[in-house]
C-alpha cells in the first residue's frame, strides 16, 4: 500500500535505489525553552535543506541539520494500540544535552518532526506533511538520548473542541 504523504521521487528511490540518490533521514527536536530547534541528519555530513512552508519554525527556509547517528523506528500500524516510536540519538554534544535535560525538568513536552529529504531535490522534505511527533518519554546521558514520541492522546480530547457560547455565537438564544 502507498503512502500519500510520500513523493513519487522518494517512493522511486525507494523502489530502485539508484546509486546516485541518497535519502536523508532529519529530526527537528523542539521545546518552549529552545532558543532554536535542535536539527539532526542521520548521516556523516551537515545537511542544507530546505524545510515546507508550513514549518512551525523557520518555515520554507534553508536551514542546517548537524550530522549525527540516529535511529528512529517508524510507530506500527495497528488497531488496539496508540502508535508510538522509538527514537534514539548517539554522542550527542553537551549543549544538547543540556538543551534535553532543562526541556525534561519542565511540564512542557517535546515535538519532534522527521523529515525525508533526497540528494537530488532538497528543495523540500519528501514526505509532506512530514511526521509530527510528541514526546512521552525520554531518557538522556552523555552516550545516547532515547524517546517514545507518539501522535499525541487523541482519544481524550474534548469535541467539540470550540465552546458554542452565547457571547460567540448569539443566534442560540431565542428572543
Amino acid at each position: 500500500m502507498s503512502d500519500p504523504t510520500l513523493t513519487a521521487a522518494i517512493e522511486e528511490a525507494f523502489a530502485v535505489a539508484p546509486s546516485n540518490v541518497v535519502v536523508y533521514h532529519t529530526l527537528e527536536i523542539n521545546h518552549v525553552s529552545f532558543a532554536t530547534p535542535i536539527r539532526v541528519v542521520r548521516d556523516w555530513n551537515n545537511l542544507t535543506a530546505t524545510l515546507e512552508a508550513t514549518a512551525p519554525h523557520d518555515p520554507g527556509a534553508a536551514v542546517l541539520f548537524a550530522a549525527y547517528p540516529f535511529n528512529i523506528v517508524p510507530p506500527e500500524v495497528t488497531s488496539t494500540a496508540v502508535p508510538q516510536c522509538t527514537i534514539e540519538i548517539d554522542n550527542v554534544t553537551r549543549e544538547i544535552l543540556a538543551q534535553i535535560d532543562a526541556a525534561i525538568a519542565t511540564p512542557d513536552l517535546l515535538t519532534v518532526i522527521y523529515r525525508m529529504f533526497i540528494s537530488t531535490d532538497l528543495s523540500g522534505p519528501q514526505n509532506n506533511p512530514p511526521m509530527a511527533l510528541t514526546a512521552n518519554a525520554i531518557t538522556a546521558d552523555v552516550f545516547r538520548i532515547r524517546m517514545t514520541a507518539g501522535f499525541g492522546d487523541y482519544a481524550n480530547r474534548r469535541w467539540p473542541k470550540e465552546d458554542y457560547t452565547s457571547t460567540r455565537f448569539p443566534g442560540l438564544i431565542q428572543s
